[in-house]
């Protein structure tokens, strides 16, 4: 499972992991700094704020050449770039500080900052532990514009796949195609896969032309048969599969060329070796 549905809106599990242990550690907390009659509620929100900030000022520096010509981007979070190790060391060295200064709630506040800790990295281990279990792309009834069957894994060959779920409705979709069909012709030697949601082949073509699109591998789920086979409930939802097939990565949200760079990381360098003609365009 990769989001939850609540009401209209879709959560993706990584983000709601991060609530769930922030939601421990203020219970923890509470209970620990009941007895002691030191709240630790507020320390708790600026620890979880810092290591936010930490982690998006870590990424950005880590992908600073992606965000080149696109400075509002740096600070734009809705493509989820986060690097989670420079959070949490930076939360752990906040932490550490804030104990040392504020004597009186060392026990409560080491007790929550464990806890939540404790279950973020257990389930989140759990949950990557089964997604290593996931074998060979889904098999799903796909066609092409013409209507004619698809088969994935067939059209993946030997080559790692990206598989975008979007649609002509979704304006993060939309805002996230330039970046998908630059990345298609950079990248050769990897497959992207743009898997519509529900809609007509017709509608599909009348989108990509509006929006001056040049994109191979465009099919057509008709039954929304692909989300909930991987357990996606909100789009844009992107999927990376390595050569064998198997699932190493999962974005869910809008791509920025940092965050698609990231998660490309993931396939085997020798596949991301840059189109030549793409390189002669670009000198």
């Amino acid at each position: 499972m990769l989001s939850v549905g609540v009401g209209p809106l879709s959560l993706s599990i990584g983000h709601l992991l991060l609530v769930l242990a922030f939601v421990v550690a203020l219970i923890v907390g509470a209970l620990t700094g009941r007895k002691e009659k030191t709240p630790v509620a507020g320390t708790l929100a600026d620890i979880f704020l810092v290591a936010m900030v930490s982690a998006r000022i870590g990424f950005v520096v880590r992908y600073f050449g992606e965000y080149q010509g696109d400075w509002l981007g740096m600070i734009d979070i809705r493509d989820g770039g986060f690097d989670m190790v420079t959070g949490l060391v930076v939360a752990l060295a906040f932490t550490g500080y804030l104990m040392w200064k504020r004597a009186a709630m060392r026990r409560a506040l080491g007790s929550a900052v464990a806890a939540g800790l404790i279950t973020w990295g257990g389930i989140s281990g759990l949950i990557a532990l089964m997604n290593q279990q996931t074998q060979g792309l889904p098999e799903v009834a796909l066609t092409d514009l013409n209507e004619r069957p698809v088969d994935l894994a067939s059209l993946g060959g030997d080559k790692p796949t990206v598989v975008n779920l979007w649609a002509t409705w979704c304006p993060p979709c939309i805002r996230e195609m330039p970046v998908l069909e630059e990345a298609q012709q950079r990248y050769p030697n990897v497959n992207f896969v743009f898997a519509n949601q529900g809609e007509h082949p017709e509608t599909i073509r009348k989108f990509l032309m509006e929006q001056n699109l040049n994109l191979s591998h465009v099919l057509s789920d008709r039954q929304n048969r692909f989300g909930r086979v991987v357990g996606s409930y909100g789009l844009p939802t992107t999927l990376f599969y390595n050569a064998q097939g198997h699932l190493v990565d999962t974005h869910m949200g809008e791509l920025s060329r940092a965050s698609l760079a990231r998660s490309l990381e993931r396939f085997d360098a020798s596949f991301l070796n840059s189109s030549p003609s793409k390189e002669l365009t670009s000198r």
